[in-house]
């Protein structure tokens, strides 16, 4: 879910993108009465693989994304009456696992059906993300980090999918519905088996 745009140093053909070239994170951030009791937490996606394909124009033409939901990894929360706890990192685990109902639907898929580019290396993707069987569509903005360097960000709306965000004390302390995704990508190197379609 990364790059858009054409970059002078980046060239036509196939780019791979995971965890060895990118990271992509998710921010979850708390409400309600009770709010100070919990964390915001980001929670980063320890297996997820793309592809983008870009033409000889250096203009996107395909990207598409697999996402490895039984494989989310809280890495900080910030906030809360206490630190973020080992044992507080499996209960956020477990509690994600039957949120996103991960025995059912372990993977998310994004494919993106349209790119526009905006200024200097940014832009943005539009595209499908699917969830829990359910798609719905979501725009990526993105921008140049650096030299071949991408980040792509959005927001999901958890009750889009389906999804009822996690609470506690009664209702006292919840997730936010909206939950801020982000992704860091290299495109340095091209997949030099790959030609562009």
């Amino acid at each position: 879910m990364c790059p858009t745009v054409t970059v002078m140093a980046v060239h036509a053909g196939r780019y791979r993108l995971g965890t060895d070239c990118g990271r992509l994170v998710l921010r979850t951030f708390r409400d309600g009465l009770a709010a100070q009791a919990g964390h915001d937490l980001t929670i980063e996606i320890a297996r997820w693989s793309g592809e983008l394909t870009v033409n000889d124009d250096l203009g996107p033409a395909g990207l598409d994304v697999r996402i490895d939901l039984e494989s989310l990894t809280p890495i900080e929360g910030t906030g809360g009456i206490k630190p973020l706890s080992d044992r507080d990192r499996r209960e956020i685990v477990k509690t994600a696992s039957k949120v996103l109902q991960t025995d059912r639907y372990p993977e998310s898929t994004y494919s993106a059906a349209g790119f526009e580019r905006a200024g200097s290396g940014g832009g943005t993707i539009d595209g499908t993300l699917t969830v829990r069987g359910q798609a719905r569509p979501l725009r990526l903005a993105v921008s140049e980090t650096g030299p071949d360097r991408y980040r792509a960000t959005a927001t999901v709306v958890q009750s889009d999918y389906g999804i009822k965000p996690y609470t506690a004390f009664l209702g006292a302390l919840r997730v936010r519905d909206a939950v801020a995704v982000e992704v860091d990508v290299d495109l340095s190197t091209p997949d030099t088996a790959g030609e562009p379609s």
